[in-house]
């Protein structure tokens, strides 16, 4: 009899004893109740202690968690309507208030947080453009967002989020097919802007390229004539200062430059008299008599 309730007596004691040990691990937070009220926030990593069937641990994943947002419709400065895909990243950081605000049901608190994030980007899409929200101002609505958020979220619900992203940005099915044909209207008309800019263009550099060849054949012709022109001088002066040095040895070379312009051709006939005053170089000893 005695060993019988001994053993049950060891038995109750183990149980009190597992049950007043707990662990709390690097990626978690924990809280400790006593009949449903916290006692104690934020319990530190490691090995702890509390009274069996009196108190009780709520442990909470203490990582930084995603949640994610439906595709929501959204309307921009000029009325376009655009279909947006949005996450945000969240971790607890005052462990009392999460416990409080959700009691501590991590869906609850994402459910929270979606909402706020939906009502933030309707705000924020409405106060601009389409080409401001899909890639002018994109990163900076993000980041105010993100920023307004933590004024509220921390204090609320004892979360901190981290950065607020949208996945993608559609157009509504029923209004797609208008936008694109409208898009391509629009670049069509540039299109035919830039070829109209460029033909322009072209008319002009070509005009100019006609007016600089005509100076420049101009200018080539001025400096030819100029530089025959003083060429011819050269030579003549040349002549004149040789003639004037040997004026029989001058007539001798110019004699036999004509004489072999004009008998260079064998299909050419000649009548000349053979003792005319031309022919003095080719007599010989006649002519020096």
């Amino acid at each position: 009899m005695k060993s019988t309730f001994a053993g049950i007596l060891m038995f109750f004691l183990f149980i009190a004893g597992s049950d007043a040990v707990f662990v709390v691990r690097e990626t978690e937070r924990a809280i400790l109740l006593q009949f449903g009220q916290i006692v104690e926030s934020d319990l530190e990593p490691g090995l702890h202690f509390k009274l069996p069937w009196v108190n009780t641990v709520r442990k909470f994943d203490g990582r930084v968690l995603t949640v994610t947002a439906e595709a929501q419709r959204y309307l921009t400065l000029e009325q376009k309507a655009l279909v947006v895909d949005s996450f945000a990243k969240w971790r607890i950081v005052d462990v009392e208030k999460y416990y409080t605000s959700s009691s501590g049901e991590e869906s609850r608190t994402s459910n929270l947080l979606a909402q706020r994030i939906n009502d933030g980007l309707r705000n924020k899409f409405g106060e601009r453009d389409l080409q401001e929200v899909v890639s002018g101002q994109r990163d900076l609505l993000m980041e105010e967002l993100t920023r307004e958020l933590n004024q509220s979220t921390a204090e609320e619900y004892g979360i901190e989020v981290i950065d607020v992203r949208v996945k993608q940005i559609e157009l509504p099915l029923d209004v797609r097919s208008s936008v694109y044909e409208r898009m391509t209207s629009e670049r069509q008309r540039e299109a035919q802007q830039l070829r109209s800019r460029g033909n322009e263009l072209a008319i002009g550099i070509e005009a100019d390229a006609d007016r600089q060849e005509a100076v420049l054949l101009v200018e080539a012709y001025r400096d030819a004539e100029r530089i025959r022109g003083e060429g011819d001088a050269i030579a003549a002066a040349t002549y004149a200062s040789a003639f004037s040095r040997n004026e029989e040895f001058y007539a001798f070379t110019r004699s036999l430059n004509s004489y072999q312009e004009s008998f260079s051709s064998k299909g050419d006939v000649l009548l000349l008299d053979p003792d005319s005053e031309y022919f003095k170089y080719l007599r010989g000893s006649t002519a020096e008599q």
